[in-house]
């Protein structure tokens, strides 16, 4: 954390920035030269801002010191009537209301108005809390006043302001309370809070906000077209350069560097990577899913009679009544199938009149023609619940020359038909599945040509939900499908969790892949819409009483894994599912990009420090919020990771996290001008786990080529950074909830990307040794070419990467050896 402290008058005015494009007006108070300060809000949705005063007696903006984090992009995020004061020790608060529904009041902590601490938003009786103001205490606690729709409250926060007791009893104060200072500020008179500080304050922040405005812009570009070079020409021919390579220097870097995080987004589990070919088969979607869109009967046509009465299953209460008329599934943009393949049709089903003893029925695929492809009859003579299935064959010459286009589901009741019949959990599938597993063969098959060391699952922002009630639990993905609870997705549709926890983990298996499950920090997306009682974000969590049983769900997981069927009832239902080994689970991750608020790390430690005292030697991934330095969760995570220790099974003391999960998605150019970026990170600190990046220029080979030269920087600092994983991985056409993505599909196709292929290049040539090397080439040059020499020690093989950014071909020259790189293009070379 950045220090300011007091210099002279004459260094003062020497220091002072030209980033302040007026004069400020100072005084001189002994040793201190002072200047005014206004910090002030021009708009709900611009956040904190500051003003100086200059000495031709106008306000000037210095720049935006805060934005409020609270509830979802779009509808919150505002900041109403801050409140900016400062506390005897020199820190800073600031307060604000969020919306005019919410029950509560955002507040941050700062040492210098530059670096924030993550936001916290007490919570209060009532709702439409507004205008909150507070006032130090001679212990240093606050004094806080707000006002609600019911009148004025009073709470008392500690001296931190991280937790606060809110009075029962309304209070009476005097609006001189709420009394703010008043500026013009480029024209508009606005309120907010005027301030003496050091005239090296205000040239320190001016500077500050002047080099992030400048880092942006630059970091904000694409990839350059047009190169100079060291005499200032451009370069318009190949490029010579030379590569010594020095392998009596060499480090050990981690083995596990390239995973894969795969999350349900853009389709990428319900409708993709799990071959269920119907949608909506278990008559539980609703408005949840896509508000004011979708229902029971989403994906079927005609509408279907629903009803809940005596359910297959309480976790998936509704089902459809069929009477004569026939209903119609059209999959996930249509089913697709092939000539030659077979594939399972089965459902649930029960006879509702208790008159009647049989009632048939007929499940057909047809095509757009209305054609009869292939059919199965079934005959349902049970009143309880009762299971049926069928092959269907794909006739490779049928005799008929039939069309597979447009292929859709009729289920078609008997139309002499007495009764109506209960059914529930229709599902069609190929039976040529990946490893026999259930997933799709081919997008699994070009997931695994990655071979990928881990596989981070289930999320990603659908782990920790949209609400408290949307947190995934990894118990209700796991037992029969019928007994498994769906859930709306908070990427907007319907997530069935037939691609359950036992899923994951058996794909993991199938790959060769270690599993890393993640799950919420007793938090949900700090995003999140409000709930019934206006409270948006992350809800203050989990309420505390509940965390014991949300602790031990934790730990279940673990048993589940890892325990023994003979001794753990966890791990014989893991048994009883078709896995009595364990899954050797090594390492855990608990929350997901979060904000690193008070609500969040109390629950965040009370997780990770009871699963280290039962598993201390299960790694915990932890998390340092969804932004690199210098986001405020960035650094509150890592100084908690910092702080945490544990001792171990041997009484070492070691780090209570293993490694930090960051996140950060850039344009092409802060990759370019960031290859620096771990190069001074602490080695004895927590290891990174790069769990979520990607490149998000408009150019697809940018993308790539900033990628590659991104894991060139990383390989070399593969001592600090252990894993790391491409996000997001998977996307079906027509359901993009993010761009760009390394693998698109549709139900007939998979495309894989030039992201995709950088990172199979770098995975399946990957080593566990960095060797040193010495370009040599133009300085001017040298930024734009990466290289990376690693050794696996199991295959002694050694591989060197280049990546060429350059718009002319590179000849590198290795002893006698040369290798021409295309321009704009990378290559991995065996040494």
């Amino acid at each position: 954390m950045k220090k300011i402290g007091l210099v002279s008058f004459a260094l003062a005015i020497a220091m002072q920035s030209h980033a302040l494009s007026v004069k400020p007006a100072y005084t001189v108070m002994g040793n201190d030269t002072t200047v005014q300060i206004f910090l002030y809000s021009p708009d709900s949705r611009q956040g904190l801002h500051a003003a100086y005063m200059g000495d031709d007696e106008c306000w000037h903006e210095i720049g935006k010191l805060l934005d409020s984090d609270y509830g979802p992009w779009g509808s919150d995020k505002k900041m109403f009537h801050p409140f900016v004061t400062k506390a005897n020790d020199g820190t800073w608060r600031a307060l604000w209301g969020v919306n005019d529904k919410a029950p509560a009041f955002a507040v941050a902590y700062s040492e210098d108005l530059l670096i924030w601490r993550p936001q916290d938003y007490p919570v209060l009786r009532e709702k439409g809390v507004s205008e909150p103001v507070a006032y130090e205490m001679q212990d240093g606690t606050w004094d806080v006043y707000v006002k609600t729709r019911e009148g004025k409250r009073y709470l008392h926060g500690d001296q931190q302001m991280r937790h606060f007791e809110e009075d029962s009893l309304m209070v009476t104060a005097d609006d001189i309370l709420w009394d703010r200072d008043t500026a013009t500020v480029n024209g508009k008179c606005y309120q907010g809070n005027e301030f003496d500080i050091p005239l090296l304050h205000l040239n320190y922040l001016a500077s500050e906000l002047q080099a992030r405005d400048m880092q942006n812009e630059a970091d904000t570009k694409a990839l350059p077209l047009v190169f100079m070079n060291n005499a200032g020409k451009p370069v318009t021919s190949p490029v010579f350069a030379t590569l010594d390579v020095d392998f009596n220097h060499t480090k050990q870097i981690s083995d596990r560097l390239y995973g894969i995080f795969f999350e349900d987004i853009s389709y990428g589990a319900d409708g993709g990577l799990w071959a269920e070919m119907i949608q909506n088969g278990d008559f539980e979607y609703n408005k949840d899913d896509r508000k004011k869109v979708w229902n029971a009967t989403t994906a079927w046509k005609p509408e279907l009679k629903i009803d809940t009465k005596q359910p297959l299953s309480r976790n998936n209460p509704h089902y459809a009544i069929l009477s004569k008329a026939p209903v119609y599934n059209y999959g996930w943009d249509g089913i697709e199938i092939k000539r030659g393949a077979q594939y399972t049709i089965s459902f649930y089903a029960r006879n509702i009149d208790a008159n009647s003893k049989r009632e048939k029925l007929s499940i057909a695929l047809l095509n757009g023609n209305h054609e009869v492809i292939t059919d199965a009859k079934f005959k349902v003579e049970n009143h309880q619940w009762s299971y049926y299935q069928a092959i269907f064959n794909i006739e490779d010459k049928p005799k008929k020359n039939i069309s597979l286009d447009k292929v859709f589901l009729a289920i078609i009741p008997d139309e002499k038909a007495k009764g109506e019949i209960a059914i529930d959990m229709v599902s069609f599938v190929p039976q040529d599945t990946y490893k026999g597993h259930g997933l799709r063969k081919d997008l699994a098959e070009t997931i695994a040509e990655l071979q990928p060391k881990f596989v981070r699952f289930p999320g990603g922002c659908m782990l920790h939900g949209d609400g408290l009630g949307n947190i995934y639990h990894w118990k209700e993905s796991i037992g029969k499908y019928q007994d498994r609870k769906p859930a709306p997705n908070i990427w907007r549709y319907h997530q069935t969790k037939r691609m359950g926890f036992y899923e994951y983990f058996q794909w993991c298996e199938d790959m060769g892949a270690e599993p890393l499950p993640v799950l919420a920090a007793g938090v949900p997306c700090q995003n999140s819409q409000a709930n019934e009682d206006g409270l948006a974000g992350q809800q203050n969590g989990i309420p505390m009483s509940q965390m014991p049983a949300y602790v031990q769900d934790v730990l279940d997981l673990i048993e589940w894994a890892n325990g023994d069927a003979n001794t753990s009832n966890w791990a014989k239902m893991r048994a009883e599912a078709g896995h009595p080994a364990p899954f050797n689970l090594k390492m855990i991750g608990i929350g997901n990009e979060d904000l690193i608020s008070t609500v969040f790390e109390e629950r965040y430690l009370m997780i990770s420090r009871a699963v280290k005292a039962k598993y201390p030697d299960m790694e915990i991934i932890g998390t340092v919020g969804p932004f690199h330095y210098p986001s405020s969760d960035y650094i509150e995570g890592w100084k908690i990771a910092k702080r945490e220790k544990f001792k171990d099974s041997k009484g070492n003391v070691v780090n209570l996290f293993s490694a930090v999960d960051e996140h950060y998605y850039e344009q092409p150019s802060w990759f370019l001008n960031h290859q620096n970026y771990y190069d001074d990170y602490d080695r004895k600190a927590s290891k990174v786990y790069l769990g979520e990046y990607a490149s998000r220029g408009k150019d697809e080979r940018d993308n790539a080529l900033a990628e590659a030269l991104h894991l060139t920087n990383i390989e070399r600092n593969g001592d600090v950074v252990e894993m790391t994983s491409y996000a997001p991985m998977l996307c079906k056409v027509g359901h993009s909830n993010w761009q760009p993505d390394m693998i698109y599909f549709t139900n007939r196709d998979v495309k894989t990307t030039l992201n995709y292929q950088v990172q199979k290049d770098f995975s399946t040539h990957s080593g566990d040794i960095y060797v040193e090397s010495k370009l040599n080439i133009d300085e001017a040059l040298k930024k734009y070419v990466g290289i990376s020499v690693v050794k696996n020690s199991k295959s002694n093989k050694t591989w060197l990467r280049v990546v060429n950014i350059l718009s002319q071909p590179l000849n590198l020259k290795i002893g006698e050896k040369t290798i021409m790189v295309n321009a704009r293009d990378w290559k991995v070379i065996e040494l």
